[in-house]
Formats: C-alpha cells, sequence, structure tokens
C-alpha cells in the first residue's frame, strides 16, 4: 500500500496489498456465478451507504464482477466464494477470494484484469496460501473533489 494515500497518488497505481485491519464486513456464498448478482449488489449497497456517486457504483458493480469473473474458473469444487469489504469515508476496498489446489499465475493480460483495472482505483491479484484473490480499491470521485 503506499503511504500517500491522495486519489491524485493512486490514480496509476494497480497493485495493493490485502488491508491489515478486519473486514467491516464479510460475505461467503458458494463458488458459483449464479451468486455474483448478490455480490454485486452487496457492493453496490456499501458503496451507496459511502456516499460515492452513482457513476462510482456502477463502476465497483461491474469491477467486482469482473474479479469473480476472474476467480470463480480456479475455485475447487464445492468451495466457496469470501468477499472482504473494508470500508472508509470515501473509500471502499473489496476482496474476492477462491480456494485453490494449484495457486494460478493470475491472467494480466485477460479482458476482465483489463476491465478491472480501468475501473478501480487499485487492483491487485495473488494466488498463494490456498487461495486466489483478486483486491480491489475504489476511491469515490466526491473524494477526490473535497467534497
Amino acid at each position: 500500500m503506499t503511504s500517500d494515500s491522495s486519489p491524485e497518488s493512486l490514480a496509476g497505481t494497480q497493485q495493493v496489498g490485502p488491508p491489515e485491519s478486519p473486514p467491516d464486513v464479510e460475505l461467503r456464498m458458494p463458488a458459483d456465478s449464479a451468486y455474483v448478482s448478490v455480490l454485486r449488489t452487496t457492493t453496490a449497497g456499501l458503496a451507496a451507504r459511502l456516499d460515492f456517486t452513482i457513476d462510482d457504483i456502477e463502476d465497483l458493480r461491474i469491477a467486482v464482477g469482473e474479479a469473480s469473473a476472474m476467480v470463480l474458473p480456479e475455485a475447487d469444487p464445492g468451495s466457496d466464494l469470501v468477499c472482504r469489504f473494508h470500508m472508509s469515508p470515501g473509500r471502499l476496498t473489496v476482496s474476492v477470494t477462491v480456494s485453490v489446489s494449484e495457486p494460478p499465475d493470475p491472467d494480466y493480460d485477460s479482458f476482465a484484469w483489463q476491465v478491472l483495472t480501468t475501473l478501480a482505483t487499485e487492483a491487485s491479484a495473488d494466488a498463494e496460501d490456498g487461495g486466489f484473490t483478486v483486491t480491489m480499491t475504489m476511491i469515490s470521485d466526491l473524494a477526490g473533489a473535497g467534497l
């Protein structure tokens, strides 16, 4: 994580480590694409609670869908999709994790990754310790405007 967390300094950043503190919200569901709509709706609700703009909320919904598209094909059969949300004023970090037997190499050339890194302020993919995690942070446009 960068020490300067101003929106200007994060705009070009694409790598972010997992947050150190426990999540504010954790959601666990079967690792099945049928449940991605639940994750997208939860993300939108939390972003709205943080007063994100409608455009930011929609960007987050799309980004979370793309993160799911990256991790779900790698999930072990019968495993869970675990989503952790870290919230602070004007900032939402979402980590999407599945259990994996063999850590995959994240496909940084995939369409999903390209969309995700375009929409999120920061993004990273991590495959170790029996899990595959995609983490993204969005800083609200309102936070950048000083509102």
